[in-house]
C-alpha cells in the first residue's frame, strides 16, 4: 500500500470555524467550549469538537506528527476514531499547566468514556500511531517519530461481529473488516482556542503482528 496520505479524502464533523489544509499539512484553530466526553464521573455529554474523519475497512496503522500551543487547562490536539457519540477513542497530551502535561488516551464504548493519563514534562509536538486488528487497537506515541512507545490496547465493542457475520465470513474466505473512520481532532474544553498543526501522515497495512 502506497503510504502517501490522501488529506483530500477527509471529511469533518463539527467542522472548525479556521482552518486549513495545505500540502499535506491541516491547521486547526480551536474555538472554546469544545470536546469529546460522554457522561463518566463528571456527567456531561460533550460531542462538539471539529475532527477530519478518512474512512476504511481494513486493518492498517497511521502515524502522524501533532504540534500545537497550548493555552488552557485541557486543551488538545491528536488522533481519533469516531463511530457516533457514544462509540468513539481519541489520544492526545492535554495541558493541565507549565509543569506537568497529560499524554493520555480516552476509549468511549456504549456512552460512557474512561480517561487513561500519564503525566510528562510539557511539550509542544508528539507522533502518534494507531494500529487494528479487527475489533481491536494498539496505541502508542513517540517524541522523536522514530521511537514509539506502547500506551494502550483497547477493544471497541461496535466493532464486534456477530455469530451469523463470522460463519458468513468464514464461508465466503473473507478478511474483510467493518468499515470505521479515523483521523484527527483538537479542542478546547475551557474558554481558551490554540493553534494546532497536523503533518508526516502515514497509512499503511496494520504493522500490529497478531499474539500468537
Amino acid at each position: 500500500m502506497n503510504d502517501k496520505f490522501a488529506i483530500e479524502s477527509g471529511f469533518w464533523i463539527n467542522k472548525p470555524h479556521s482552518y486549513s489544509i495545505d500540502d499535506n499539512i491541516v491547521k486547526i484553530v480551536t474555538s472554546s467550549k469544545t470536546d469529546f466526553w460522554q457522561r463518566s464521573f463528571y456527567g456531561f455529554q460533550n460531542d462538539n469538537a471539529p475532527a477530519l474523519l478518512f474512512e476504511t475497512n481494513i486493518n492498517f496503522t497511521f502515524s502522524c506528527k501533532v504540534e500545537f500551543d497550548y493555552k488552557e487547562l485541557f486543551d488538545q490536539a491528536g488522533v481519533i476514531i469516531y463511530f457516533d457519540s457514544e462509540n468513539w477513542f481519541k489520544a492526545s497530551i492535554e495541558y493541565e499547566n507549565t509543569t506537568v502535561a497529560r499524554l493520555g488516551s480516552v476509549v468511549t464504548n456504549l456512552g460512557y468514556s474512561d480517561w487513561a493519563t500519564k503525566d510528562i514534562e510539557p511539550v509542544n509536538s508528539m507522533w502518534y500511531r494507531i494500529s487494528r486488528r479487527g475489533p481491536d487497537f494498539l496505541f502508542e506515541s513517540s517524541f522523536d517519530g522514530t521511537k514509539y512507545t506502547q500506551a494502550r490496547v483497547f477493544h471497541q465493542h461496535i466493532l464486534g461481529k456477530t455469530d451469523i457475520e463470522k460463519a458468513k465470513e468464514r464461508f465466503l474466505n473473507s478478511s474483510k473488516e467493518k468499515s470505521l473512520n479515523f483521523g484527527l481532532y483538537a479542542c478546547s474544553p475551557s474558554d481558551s482556542s490554540f493553534a494546532a498543526q497536523f503533518s508526516n501522515f502515514e497509512f499503511t497495512n496494520s504493522i500490529w503482528e497478531a499474539h500468537i
